[in-house]
């Protein structure tokens, strides 16, 4: 067995049919509590007398061999028809073809390595918060095993692989954004085949909230009815209703026991804040959401595209919902750390509806937060939204005159500023945790945290194995990060590793402004950079985030 290796960063990228150009890293330092990642690329040279049996491919055993808690993964590569939409010259291809993307565990450690071709493994250190500050090995372990018919006496010979990293003696801070990523429940049950609210869905629903917290998210979105995101014109997507409801003319009456559930579970493995789902119709609230009720002992729908947002029976229903439900999350001791919307990413010409819609639910809703994704700076100044989303390709109107700030990105932030596009460098994904500090973001958006369906939740449910562009709409990775595995388990992404780092930085930066003040952080971000970082201006270049980062643990593990 012969092996090239090279152990590279988290932000490269290996394609199988590409050489790396990427400097090897050889050492690196973390904090206390901080979840370092990085990869060990592999390449198998070795000839073959037997190719027309496949012995030019090598079964190898891989593990881990180190005193931190270490986890090795496959990077898998996945099929991605729509790289991207606008080639604005930060892509790393713009063609069809075979991206790296999901982080898959070893089979009982094997992997099949074949001739001439780059493959990545992911190596993933949590380091405990209470571990001893030194240098540590990790070394990777790579032995072949017997692949074919004839046997080699020099096949079982193992290669060891090395990488240090020098746990340095101050904390990893959390990063105070709050991150909030649409969680699709009916992409869950299509996928694992089980009906909504079954054991087997709170079973799968509490697998992957628990990977969303590993990674950084607090705020869940909360589906008292069916979410009207998505959704085509006169269309349904499965009903997830979180709400039982019964109606009895023009009075309702309302059982939380699902809702209560779903609360419990959600704050027992670390989520902190509920955004409840979108009052009205998704952009600019012409319609009401599908509701679902008991009438007469007959459940069926009785609201939808074909009622109006301004239906007078929408508003009697909102008018006895709403009191019951902040009672509900009052007596949780919750209610400061809920949050509604209106209508998602409305444009200008829906002023009238949206304007009437959110002044009716928050006049329902009192000091509690509304949230909604718009870019229009018009909505704010005009009074009809007090917590605008606007996406990062439109921050800059926003910045001085809206406190604090939020943001978000989906498939249209594509020119310039960060997004986590399978095309995209993952130095584009990670320095949103940079943008986040400079920009002092409360909280971060984006819709697509598992959504398996097509374009308008329309014709069959997606295999995100196998279409990773929601049919051929969306650019890869824009809709989901995280891959339903067996037994109702997540496996992640690569971006949702990058993106989890970019959290981590931002919760350094903080951590360091407590320490030397902000005017000195910023400083350090613009060090040798000849113009100011901005959302759409920054250094295109991996090694000045982790150069930066380097920095920063330097500077706090000083006394």
């Amino acid at each position: 067995m012969q092996l090239v290796s090279r152990f590279v960063s988290s932000l490269e990228k290996i394609f199988l049919d590409e050489d790396i150009r990427a400097p090897e890293l050889f050492s690196a330092t973390a904090l206390k509590g901080q979840v370092y990642s990085f990869q060990l690329a592999l390449k198998n040279i070795s000839p073959s007398e037997y190719p027309a049996f496949g012995s030019n491919q090598i079964t190898t055993r891989m593990e881990v061999i180190s005193k931190l808690p270490v986890e090795l993964r496959a990077v898998r590569l996945v099929p991605v028809d729509i790289p991207c939409l606008r080639r604005d010259g930060f892509v790393l291809r713009d063609k069809p073809g075979l991206f790296p993307d999901l982080l898959q565990p070893l089979d009982d450690g094997c992997y099949r390595l074949p001739v001439d071709q780059w493959r990545s493994f992911w190596l993933t250190c949590r380091i405990p918060e209470n571990c001893r500050a030194g240098k540590y090995d990790i070394t990777v372990r790579v032995t072949p095993l017997n692949n074919s018919r004839w046997t080699d006496p020099e096949l079982g010979q193992p290669q060891d692989f090395t990488f240090t990293l020098e746990v340095l003696k101050a904390k990893q801070k959390a990063s105070s954004v709050l991150r909030y990523e649409w969680f699709h429940h009916d992409g869950l049950l299509n996928y694992y085949k089980v009906d909504a609210w079954s054991e087997e869905h709170w079973q799968i629903f509490e697998n992957f909230i628990t990977g969303a917290v590993a990674h950084g998210m607090r705020v869940l979105m909360t589906p008292l009815w069916t979410p009207p995101l998505d959704t085509g014109i006169n269309r349904e997507r499965r009903t997830v209703q979180l709400l039982k409801i019964k109606k009895n003319k023009d009075r309702y009456t309302f059982d939380f026991s699902r809702l209560d559930r779903y609360v419990k579970i959600a704050r027992q493995v670390g989520i902190t804040h509920f955004a409840m789902s979108h009052a009205f119709s998704q952009w600019g609230a012409l319609a009401t959401p599908k509701i679902m009720a008991e009438v007469d002992g007959k459940e069926q729908r009785i609201f939808g595209w074909d009622v109006p947002s301004n239906d007078p029976e929408y508003k009697n229903f909102l008018s006895q919902l709403i009191p019951q439900l902040l009672a509900f999350f009052r007596e949780r001791d919750l209610i400061d750390n809920i949050m509604f919307s209106v209508s998602d990413e409305p444009q200008e010409k829906d002023f009238e509806m949206y304007g009437a819609a959110s002044k009716l639910l928050r006049s329902l809703v009192g000091n509690v937060s509304v949230i909604d994704a718009l870019s229009s700076f018009e909505f704010y100044r005009r009074g009809l939204i007090s917590n605008p989303i606007p996406g990062n390709n439109h921050i800059e109107d926003f910045v001085g005159r809206v406190e604090p700030l939020n943001t978000y990105y989906c498939i249209g932030q594509e020119e310039l500023v960060s997004n986590r596009f399978m095309a995209m460098p993952s130095w584009r994904n990670r320095c949103i945790g940079v943008m986040f500090y400079l920009y002092r973001i409360n909280l971060f958006l984006q819709w697509g945290y598992n959504f398996y369906n097509q374009i308008y939740s329309v014709g069959a449910p997606c295999d995100p194995f196998r279409d990773t562009c929601a049919g051929n709409w969306a650019p890869a990775g824009d809709a989901f990060i995280v891959y339903p595995g067996p037994d109702g388990k997540p496996y992640d992404s690569l971006r949702h590793e990058v993106f989890f780092e970019a959290m981590q930085d931002h919760g350094a930066l903080q951590a360091l402004e407590k320490k030397i003040g902000r005017e000195a952080v910023i400083a350090m971000i613009q060090d040798g950079v000849p113009y100011t970082v901005t959302m759409r201006d920054y250094p295109r270049d991996a090694n000045w985030l982790l150069n930066l980062r380097e920095r920063v643990n330097r500077k706090l593990a000083q006394s």
